[in-house]
């Protein structure tokens, strides 16, 4: 049942554990019976989330063991050392996605931005944009858009204790006149799955994620094509916009940012299993 999350997970629920040591062994027995792989640090999690209810805990429970993420079900993702407000259909925030706020963070401080304006576009629930704010420190200007009301109601949230800004719509028509122009570090880690790979996903992501937190198009680049038509209107000069990607359509996403007039670089890690691109507006 479990995917990519397992190792970031487990890790969190291995602390939980530690301060919540009475969980049932029939809370375990439900869960490793449905197939999750930490079945013990899950359990931990879910008893913590109860609260010592134990009607609370065994709907919780059946909620997991029926396929619902983790993360859905206990309401917060661990990112970044963060907790963030997730919930039913809400994209939840994915590991190898820190290397994108690694990477954000680490450029605007070699470029010497402590003011920076920060936008983190097709945000979900807000948790880039918050983890880069949080890293960054005070005098970061966040902002964050999306076209998914359900998902900015976490956003708001999880932005809130940086002073971010949410707005809903279209990529760049969601934003205020304001910002053109202005955006230091612009952040967007949009859907990228082609549509006919999306039937191949996890049933956590298929069926308990939004459709349009994953689907890309036909090659899965449709909405990258349009961030980048756009960034160059919005990037201050000598801004930075980041874009996760996979290795296989790395080159393709890189080609549409350049015919939009940017500087173009790839990064790797092998940690995260993760590619970004990083656009430079350089006029």
């Amino acid at each position: 049942m479990r995917g990519e999350r397992d190792v970031q997970e487990a890790g969190e629920a291995g602390e939980a554990a530690e301060a919540e040591p009475a969980v049932a062994e029939a809370t375990v027995a439900a869960l490793r019976a449905a197939g999750c792989v930490f079945a013990e640090e899950e359990a931990a999690l879910l008893t913590a989330a109860a609260g010592g209810d134990e009607a609370v805990l065994a709907a919780l429970v059946a909620r997991r063991a029926g396929g619902e993420p983790l993360e859905h079900v206990v309401g917060w993702a661990g990112f970044c050392g963060l907790r963030m407000r997730v919930g039913a259909g809400a994209f939840v925030p994915r590991r190898r996605t820190e290397f994108l706020v690694q990477e954000a963070v680490a450029l605007a401080a070699a470029d010497g931005r402590p003011q920076a304006v920060v936008l983190d576009l097709c945000c979900g629930v807000g948790a880039v944009g918050a983890a880069v704010a949080a890293r960054l420190g005070a005098g970061t200007e966040l902002h964050a858009a999306d076209i998914d009301p359900g998902a900015l109601a976490y956003a708001r949230a999880n932005t809130a204790p940086y002073g971010g800004r949410v707005y809903e719509g279209d990529l760049y028509g969601a934003l205020p006149g304001e910002l053109r122009g202005r955006v230091d570090v612009l952040l967007a880690n949009a859907p990228y799955v082609p549509t006919d790979e999306i039937a191949l996903l996890p049933s956590e992501a298929r069926d308990h994620e939004p459709p349009v937190s994953l689907d890309g198009g036909p090659d899965g680049l449709d909405v990258h094509r349009r961030i980048a038509a756009g960034a160059p209107h919005w990037l201050a000069p000598g801004g930075r916009l980041l874009i996760e990607t996979s290795g296989r359509q790395a080159p393709h996403t890189a080609a549409a940012l350049q015919a939009a007039g940017l500087a173009v670089r790839t990064v790797e890690s092998e940690e995260f299993w993760a590619t970004v691109v990083v656009a430079t507006r350089t006029l």
